[in-house]
C-alpha cells in the first residue's frame, strides 16, 4: 500500500509539472497562476503545495525537466552517429534546435535566468546538456582530435557561446533565420578546436 502511494503520489507530482510546463511554456511565469494549474491538473491548491512550496519551486521543477529534455535530444543525436567529432556536432546543433523549441524557449531562455537567477540556471545547465558536451570534449581530447588546454574550460567556453546564441536566436523574429544564420558559424568555431593533421 506504501508502495501504491509513494507512486500515485509521484504521477500527481508529475502531472502538475506537466500541466504548469505548458501553461509557463504558452505565457510565461508572470502570466500563471497556482490556481490555474491546479484547475487544469484536476487537484487542490493544497496537493501543489504538499509537492511543491511554492511557484517558483513549481518553475524550478519544470526548468529541470525541461533541461533534461534538452540533454536527452543532445544525446540521442550524438549517438545517432558513429564517429565522436561528428557525435558533437550533432550534439551541438540539437542542443539549439531543442533550446529555442516552443516547449522550452519561454521556460529556459525567458524566464528561467530571472525566476531562478543565473547561478541555478546555469547548475541546471551543466548538469544537464552541459555534462554530455564536457564528455564529448573530453573523449575528442583523450584521443588526439581536439587541440585544447583543458577539456573543461574549453566545454564551458562552448556551452557559454552556445547559451548565448541559442539566447539570441530566442528572441529573433524569425527563429529559423536566425537559427539557420547562426549555426555555420558555431560550426567554425568547432572546427578551430581540431588538431592540425586531422581531417574530422
Amino acid at each position: 500500500m506504501a508502495r501504491a502511494t509513494k507512486e500515485q503520489s509521484e504521477i500527481t507530482a508529475r502531472r502538475i509539472r506537466d500541466v504548469a510546463a505548458a501553461l509557463f511554456a504558452e505565457r510565461g511565469y508572470a502570466a500563471v497562476g497556482l490556481e490555474e494549474v491546479a484547475a487544469a491538473a484536476g487537484v487542490t491548491r493544497g496537493a501543489v503545495y504538499h509537492h511543491y512550496r511554492n511557484k517558483q519551486h513549481l518553475f524550478e521543477a519544470v526548468a529541470a525537466a525541461a533541461q533534461e529534455r534538452v540533454a536527452d535530444a543532445v544525446a540521442r543525436a550524438a549517438d545517432a552517429t558513429t564517429d565522436p567529432w561528428e557525435g558533437l556536432v550533432a550534439g551541438c546543433q540539437a542542443f539549439l534546435i531543442a533550446s529555442v523549441a516552443d516547449t522550452h524557449r519561454r521556460i529556459l531562455l525567458v524566464d528561467a535566468p530571472a525566476v531562478m537567477g543565473w547561478s541555478t540556471w546555469r547548475s541546471q545547465d551543466a548538469a544537464a546538456s552541459g555534462h554530455h558536451l564536457t564528455e564529448a570534449v573530453a573523449a575528442l581530447a583523450a584521443g588526439g582530435r581536439l587541440e585544447v588546454n583543458s577539456p573543461e574550460a574549453t566545454a564551458a567556453l562552448l556551452s557559454g557561446a552556445m547559451n548565448e546564441a541559442a539566447l539570441r536566436i530566442a528572441e529573433a523574429p524569425d527563429r529559423d533565420a536566425a537559427l539557420a544564420d547562426t549555426w555555420p558559424d558555431l560550426l567554425r568555431l568547432l572546427r578551430g578546436l581540431r588538431r592540425p593533421g586531422t581531417n574530422k
